[in-house]
């Protein structure tokens, strides 16, 4: 299995697929992105996590050939040996548009086995059909946000956690930016992103949390990437007792990726801020 990116889908042409393919599915090791983080094959993480996938634009016919439409979530652990490249996921999905299924339990199975595949981990798979469309609701991130305070900013890469500070004593309190961008490092077009951060402990300089945060506006780095880099930086810099750092990503493609990293507690909600 191909895992390397150069020689994936994303920026190349593509013909997109009329019928079902779980081939077009193109695994990328997790190793590649956490080596830069100083994580090797067999090293202890410090997080554990969840990529949340939504997929808008999934569509595929029944048994008697009419279109059905639904939105799909999908859960991939972050202690999976691979990602899997946005490109080839879209792709995949599109290859459902002319596939005749007996049900929506039937295409959940499929989804489930070809990702769960590729990825190397049990994934999570949930459709949502056209009558609980409704019940869909836009909800933000909590927290106190951080993006109004009155700072000058000149430094938009790469990263810089020299930025990251905390102060004697101990707080627990959840901080929020929309301001968050990055790039894709293969085609280099913006990703936009909401982000995080809760913890327990020595009270972080929000100042220095939000240049650092600006700092990723030149980076290239996938979704998943950057947040690892945003957990691991805090944790080393800060040394909070808890921690987690949750992006809800913009869509594109009709995809959207939203990792969680967190030190310990529950897997987070799929919420949809207005911006997705």
């Amino acid at each position: 299995m191909t895992t390397h990116i150069d020689h994936g889908p994303l920026g190349a042409h593509s013909d997109y697929p009329r019928h079902y393919d779980a081939g077009l599915l193109f695994p990328i090791a997790r190793t590649l992105g956490r080596a830069e983080l100083g994580f090797s094959d067999g090293t202890a993480l410090p997080f554990r996590g969840v990529d949340v996938w939504n997929a808008y634009e999934l569509s595929w016919l029944d048994a008697r050939g009419k279109p059905q439409v639904a939105i799909g979530e999908f859960r991939v652990p972050a202690q999976s040996p691979n990602l899997v490249e946005s490109k080839s996921f879209k792709l995949y999905l599109n290859s459902f548009n002319q596939e005749r299924i007996g049900g929506i339990d039937a295409l959940r199975t499929v989804l489930a086995r070809d990702l769960s595949a590729a990825t190397g981990a049990a994934v999570e798979v949930v459709l949502v059909p056209v009558e609980r469309f409704a019940a869909e609701r836009l909800a933000e991130l909590d927290g106190e946000c951080i993006d109004t305070l009155d700072v000058a900013i000149d430094d938009y890469g790469p990263p810089q956690p020299d930025y990251l500070r905390s102060s004697a004593g101990h707080v627990e309190e959840t901080l929020v930016s929309h301001l968050l961008k990055s790039n894709c490092p293969v085609t280099g077009q913006p990703d936009w992103a909401s982000v995080q951060v809760r913890y327990a402990g020595a009270p972080i300089d929000r100042e220095g949390l939000l240049r650092y945060l600006v700092s990723f506006r030149d980076h290239a780095g996938f979704h998943e990437q950057c947040v690892e880099r945003i957990f691991t930086d805090i944790a080393r810099r800060c040394a909070p007792q808890r921690l987690a750092v949750y992006a809800r990503y913009t869509r594109r493609g009709g995809l959207d990726i939203n990792p969680w990293r967190g030190s310990e507690g529950e897997t987070p909600p799929n919420l949809r801020g207005a911006r997705q």
